[in-house]
């Protein structure tokens, strides 16, 4: 897969797909990531890349010509163009599932107070948010939608099971608690159910203890079957 994300703080969205599983993803080429900035593709000698909005309002907006040289610069048949945005759907593990399946996924990063909608209505496949929340900028939000995508590639997590058995795999359903040794830390013990060697009660018990933390966390998720 490769990845292109357009932003006026490319070090901001790179920084955290600089270590550990991602690095190493992207060390053994399963993934390409780069950082581009958006004032490269300004044609102001200041390179401004944003103006006042039509109609008044507060703040700024990124400007349209340089994001769309960006995009038509960047873009190839099968790109996937991407608009990190407050105003987006709401990004999941679905969602994430299906952005692991494209080839080439080009994330555009609002700024300021957003961006021409001409942008949106001419170039964007999908408006995304990764909360109901506002950010600085789009960069975070970015490698928040980078890191979940990339660990789904083919041969990232080493374990396929591991992004199988997880949170949101289910999307009704949060994960089970996990335990570790010691068995007996500070009073607190392991429940015996999952050092009983039994698997069809400890499988029993995960499927309970997930629903009882769904319905505890995530209300707004749960639905008992």
């Amino acid at each position: 897969m490769k990845i292109d994300i357009v932003t006026l703080f490319p070090e901001m969205a790179l920084a955290p797909l600089d270590d550990s599983i991602i690095r190493r993803a992207r060390d053994t080429g399963l993934v390409e990531v780069t950082g581009h900035q958006l004032r490269d593709w300004s044609e102001d000698k200041w390179r401004r890349v944003d103006d006042t909005p039509c109609g008044g309002g507060q703040g700024m907006l990124l400007k349209p010509e340089p994001v769309f040289a960006a995009v038509e610069e960047l873009r190839a048949p099968l790109t996937r163009v991407l608009l990190m945005t407050p105003q987006g759907r709401p990004f999941s593990q679905a969602l994430a599932r299906e952005l692991a399946t494209a080839s080439h996924l080009l994330i555009l990063c609002g700024h300021y107070e957003g961006v021409d909608h001409r942008v949106v209505e001419a170039l964007v496949d999908d408006e995304i948010s990764i909360g109901d929340y506002v950010l600085t900028n789009g960069a975070i939000a970015a490698a928040v939608v980078c890191d979940a995508v990339i660990r789904l590639l083919p041969g990232v997590l080493g374990d396929e099971r591991s992004a199988a058995e997880e949170s949101f795999s289910d999307p009704q359903r949060l994960e089970a608690p996990a335990y570790t040794r010691p068995i007996e830390f500070r009073g607190m013990r392991v429940p015996e159910v999952l050092v009983s060697g039994h698997h069809e009660n400890i499988r029993r018990w995960k499927e309970q203890a997930a629903l009882d933390r769904t319905r505890a966390n995530r209300p707004d998720l749960f639905c008992e079957l």
